[in-house]
C-alpha cells in the first residue's frame, strides 16, 4: 500500500517542527536521522473485535502526523503493524468456535473498513506477526548471544535487569516495577519483571518450530522485529496510545537496544492521552464502550474525526454523542462556508494552519484557525474559502461537495424529495398550509429538513 498525499512539499526549513517526546519529557524540535527519508512506525491493532474509540485516538494521531510529514519532507515511511497472534486471538477464535485465521482476517477487513471511513491513509508498510516468525527468532537468537536473554521452562524470557537503562522511558525504576499487562508472573522468571520473548504452544494452539521447542511469539518481539525489518536500526518516530508506554515500548526498547547497542531505535516517542466516555473509563460493563463501526452508524465520519481533532493528542478526550453532536454542526457550518464560496484550487499553502500542526500537532489551533477561515467564506471571501479548503484536507477533512455532505446517503431518492418540495410549494401558493406542513413534517420524520430562503427551499440530512 502507498501514502497518497495531494498537498505540495513545503521546505522544512521554512517550518519548525517540535514535538513532545516521551522519553525526554520535554517538547524538543525534530531532527530526523536523514532528512531524505523520514521513518515512523505505530503500533496497529491486535485484530480479534472491533477497533474501540480509544484505539482510534492513536491512529488518528499518526494520520496528522503522516499527513504533515508527507507537507514537509519529500519521502516518508510509515510501517503500522497487524497482530495476528495473540491469547486473546486464540481465546476469542475458541469463544466464537471459528478458526483462528478467519477470526483474524475478518478483523483486519472490519478495521481496513472503519478506517478507511474515516479518510485514515493507509500505511506505507502494514506487516503482520504471523509473516515475520523467522525475524523475531533471529533477534531472540542474538539477544541469548548476547546475554540479555535466557531459556527457563520452555520459555524465553528477557533479563531486564541486563539492561542499565530498564525504565528510562516510562520513569519507573526496577525495584519498584511491577509486572504489567500481557507479562506472565512465573516462578521461571529470575526477575518478575522478565518478559516473555517465546512461549511454548500446546497441540490445540498456533505454533512453529524454533530452537527452544514448537511456540509462538511474545507480545514485544513483534514489533522490535518488524521495525527492525522495514526502518532499520535507528528510525525517527515511535507512538501509540499512552496504554503502551508500560510495559509494551519500555520492552521493545529494551529488546531493541541490547540487540543493537550503538543504535537510538526510536529518535522521538509519541503518545496519545487516554479516551475517557461520558467522564469515566470506556467500559462494557459500564455501557459506555463503543466501537468505531457503533459510532459511524450514527454519526458522519468526518464528525467523529472533527471531535477528535478538537482535542490536542496528549490531553485526556471525553467522548459523548452530544459532543459529537456538537462537531456535526461544525462541520455543517464549515459546508456552508464552502457552498457559499466554492474554492478553487491553487497551489496556496495553509502555512497557518501547518504552523499550528508543527507545534506538536496542535490540531485545537489549526481548527479555530479554519473557524476564522468559514467567517470569511461565509462572507464571500475568495482567498479564505480556498484556505478553508485546503487548511481542512491536511486535517484529512471535506472528503466530499457541500451537496455531498448535507444531502448524501439518504434513504429517499433525491428526486422524490424535490417533487416533494413542488408540491410543498404548489399547496402554498394555493395556501394549502395543512398539506404544505405535512410534507414538511414527513420530511423531516425521514431525516429530511427543509430550509426556505430568498432563492427558494433547499433540504439536507437532519
Amino acid at each position: 500500500m502507498t501514502t497518497k498525499q495531494s498537498h505540495i512539499t513545503v521546505p522544512p526549513a521554512l517550518f519548525s517542527l517540535k514535538l513532545h517526546d516521551s522519553h525526554r519529557r520535554e517538547t524538543v524540535p525534530f531532527i530526523p536521522e536523514d532528512p531524505a527519508h523520514i521513518r515512523l512506525y505505530f503500533c496497529g491493532p491486535t485484530v480479534y473485535d472491533r477497533v474501540h474509540l480509544g484505539n482510534l485516538r492513536s491512529m488518528l494521531s499518526a494520520d496528522i502526523m503522516v499527513r504533515l510529514l508527507h507537507a514537509l519532507y519529500e519521502r516518508v515511511t510509515y510501517v503500522r503493524n497487524i497482530t495476528d497472534i495473540d491469547d486473546k486471538i486464540i481465546q476469542r477464535a475458541a469463544e466464537n468456535g471459528e478458526d483462528i485465521t478467519h477470526l483474524t482476517e475478518r478483523t483486519t477487513k472490519d478495521f481496513h473498513q472503519d478506517l478507511t471511513a474515516l479518510n485514515i491513509l493507509p500505511p506505507t508498510i502494514e506487516p503482520r506477526a504471523t509473516h515475520h516468525i523467522p525475524d523475531m527468532l533471529a533477534m531472540i537468537e542474538r539477544l541469548i548471544t548476547q546475554g540479555h536473554a535466557y531459556e527457563a521452562d520452555g520459555h524465553v524470557l528477557f533479563d531486564v535487569t541486563s539492561f542499565p537503562s530498564y525504565g528510562a522511558l516510562s520513569g519507573r525504576s526496577l525495584e519498584d516495577m511491577q509486572a504489567g499487562a500481557r507479562v506472565e508472573v512465573a516462578d521461571y522468571k529470575r526477575h518478575p519483571g522478565d518478559f516473555v520473548l517465546w512461549k511454548p504452544s500446546n497441540a490445540t494452539e498456533p505454533g512453529w518450530d524454533s530452537p527452544y521447542g514448537r511456540g509462538r511469539p511474545g507480545w514485544h518481539i513483534e514489533c522490535s522485529a518488524m521495525a527492525e525489518r522495514y526502518l532499520g536500526e535507528s528510525f525517527d518516530i515511535h507512538g501509540g496510545g499512552n496504554d503502551l508506554l508500560f510495559p509494551h515500548h519500555e520492552n521493545e526498547r529494551a529488546q531493541s537496544l541490547c540487540c543493537h547497542p550503538h543504535s537510538h531505535f526510536a529518535r522521538h516517542w509519541l503518545h496519545t492521552g487516554m479516551l475517557l466516555s461520558g467522564g469515566e473509563k470506556m467500559s462494557k460493563s459500564l455501557g459506555n464502550f463503543h466501537t468505531i463501526h457503533e459510532v459511524l452508524e450514527r454519526a458522519p465520519a468526518e464528525a467523529l474525526r472533527l471531535l477528535f481533532l478538537g482535542a490536542h493528542y496528549r490531553s485526556t478526550l471525553d467522548f459523548t454523542w452530544e459532543k459529537l453532536e456538537e462537531a456535526r454542526h461544525i462541520m455543517d457550518r464549515f459546508y456552508r462556508a464552502l457552498e457559499k464560496t466554492p474554492a478553487t484550487k491553487d497551489d496556496s499553502r495553509p502555512v497557518d494552519v501547518l504552523n499550528a500542526l508543527c507545534d506538536d500537532l496542535n490540531t485545537p489551533q489549526a481548527l479555530s484557525i479554519l473557524h476564522r477561515y468559514a467567517d470569511a467564506a461565509l462572507e464571500g471571501q475568495q482567498e479564505a474559502a480556498n484556505q478553508l479548503l485546503a487548511g481542512g484536507q491536511l486535517l484529512g477533512l471535506f472528503t466530499m461537495s457541500p451537496t455531498e455532505w448535507f444531502q448524501g446517503g439518504t434513504e429517499l431518492d433525491p428526486a422524490t424529495i424535490d417533487a416533494l418540495i413542488e408540491k410543498r410549494l404548489a399547496a402554498r401558493k394555493v395556501r394549502d398550509f395543512a398539506l404544505a406542513d405535512q410534507i414538511r413534517n414527513d420530511l423531516a420524520a425521514q431525516g429530511i429538513l427543509l430550509e426556505d430562503g430568498p432563492n427558494g427551499t433547499t433540504w439536507r440530512k437532519g
